[in-house]
């Protein structure tokens, strides 16, 4: 069977195929982590608007880590299929939206060129809440981060995403020209924190123009907030075949999502973008609400699920699902933690659903994949909440038992964790109680660790009692 790409574009059935010409398009965007779940979301959501409206929104698509992807996606000429996991039955179809794959530390001259290029108005990334590089005391860039101490001491290709937005910006400033940067991680504020771990990167530099530079980013380069919905679990050898099957073409870089998908951005640009709210994309003035509720009930459940779901041996969140307490433990979690959720959508029915996409078995969304980077996620997820509702005086016997099922994960099992070596050392020669404190310290979280009823009430629910 011959491979996708622009050759073989027209093997593949007429209704398959993208919604648009890809030789029409140029890159106009630049996407720094390329993943799955890009190529699933924003990328889709690029190629509607351009059917729609043209423009030639072409993205140029960065790879940090891996050269998996470029390698993939390169010989296919960007192109590549996304699967939709229907319940009925999966409905596959190409994407075209992506135009040029480079990869970081390979094509650093490329990438810094095109985020110079007057005709790239927008930048988007999904680099993981780990790919900031910040530290979790302060909020601000990590200094003492060995890729951020690296990219500063004048590293000649940016090792981190904030490092290369920084170079790529001094460069863009020789034209003036306007840009938008935005963050589609799953992190709260995750514009403002975009804008300040760059201009944190800018100010570390020795770089003459520095002060100018800061000056000019303030004028001339926005940072909207996003918040981004769809779960795009790891596509198999089996979702492999089938997309295949479907295309009649081979698609080394397919992909899969969940039918359900949502896009809200903060209505601050600051240049052209793709119309992206004629493909179902929501602009609004203030994310915070639609971030709030999406982190604290979709992420933290999902959190929840996937501790919980793992000690139980489950595989995947449908399972949890067909546990006997997998229903009532995520209603109660939604119920405890709505009460600190303002001016955002009806928590009563954004959990509804939430069980019905949970449920989903053609999903097959593995809980250890959301149960990584654990001591990154559950700041934001968990701990915020818990700060608020304990303040308001309320009880938080959920949220005790979920900070008891992740102590029980870097107790029992082996996190992938970048603090891995740190949450095991929090268990070696400590009792419950002492662990406890520790862990919470791991999680930055100094405030909590003092809060000896928090702390005491976490200890005495390390018995698993779902």
């Amino acid at each position: 069977m011959e491979r996708l790409s622009g050759a073989t574009l027209s093997l593949v059935p007429e209704p398959l195929r993208p919604a648009m010409d890809p030789a029409s398009l140029w890159p106009r965007i630049v996407h720094l982590g390329i993943g799955a779940f890009h190529r699933a979301h924003q990328a889709v959501y690029t190629e509607r608007a351009e059917a729609r409206h043209g423009g030639g929104w072409g993205i140029a698509g960065v790879s940090q880590r891996s050269r998996a992807v470029a390698d993939a996606l390169r010989p296919q000429d960007g192109l590549y299929s996304v699967t939709l996991r229907e319940p009925a039955g999966p409905v596959t179809r190409v994407v075209g939206s992506v135009t040029e794959v480079l990869h970081a530390a390979d094509d650093g001259d490329r990438l810094t060129a095109l985020l110079a290029d007057p005709g790239v108005t927008v930048v988007t990334l999904t680099v993981t809440e780990k790919g900031y590089r910040r530290d979790p005391a302060t909020g601000g860039l990590d200094l003492r981060d060995p890729l951020v101490v690296r990219d500063l001491a004048g590293a000649p290709v940016p090792a981190t995403a904030v490092g290369q937005l920084a170079t790529g910006l001094r460069d863009r400033m020789r034209s003036g020209a306007p840009i938008s940067v935005v963050s589609c991680d799953n992190m709260a504020a995750n514009g403002e924190v975009t804008a300040r771990l760059v201009r944190d990167y800018v100010a570390a530099t020795g770089w003459p123009e520095r002060d100018r530079l800061l000056a000019w980013m303030s004028s001339a380069v926005a940072f909207p907030s996003s918040v981004v919905d769809r779960i795009v679990p790891a596509a198999t050898e089996t979702d492999l075949s089938a997309a295949a099957q479907a295309l009649g073409v081979r698609d080394e870089a397919a992909v899969v999502g969940e039918p359900f998908s949502q896009w809200i951005i903060e209505d601050a640009f600051a240049a052209e973008r793709p119309r992206w709210e004629s493909a179902g994309a929501e602009l609004v003035p203030d994310v915070r609400p639609y971030q709030l509720t999406k982190l604290r009930l979709l992420n933290g459940a999902h959190s929840l699920i996937a501790y919980a779901g793992l000690e139980a041996g489950c595989e995947t969140v449908a399972d949890v699902m067909d546990q006997p307490w997998g229903e009532r433990i995520v209603r109660e979690y939604a119920a405890e933690v709505a009460a600190t959720l303002v001016g955002g959508p009806d928590p009563g029915r954004y959990t509804d659903t939430l069980l019905r996409r949970f449920t989903n078995h053609a999903m097959r969304h593995r809980l250890r994949q959301i149960a990584t980077d654990g001591s990154l996620k559950l700041p934001e997820r968990w701990l915020a909440p818990l700060r608020e509702l304990r303040a308001a005086g309320r009880d938080t016997p959920v949220l005790e038992s979920a900070l008891a099922a992740w102590a029980r994960h870097t107790r029992d099992d082996e996190p992938d964790d970048p603090a891995a070596a740190r949450l095991r050392a929090a268990w070696s020669g400590r009792r419950d109680a002492e662990a406890v404190r520790a862990l919470l310290l791991v999680l930055g979280a100094a405030d909590l660790a003092d809060d000896t009823g928090l702390v005491t009430a976490v200890a005495g629910r390390l018995v698993s009692t779902r």
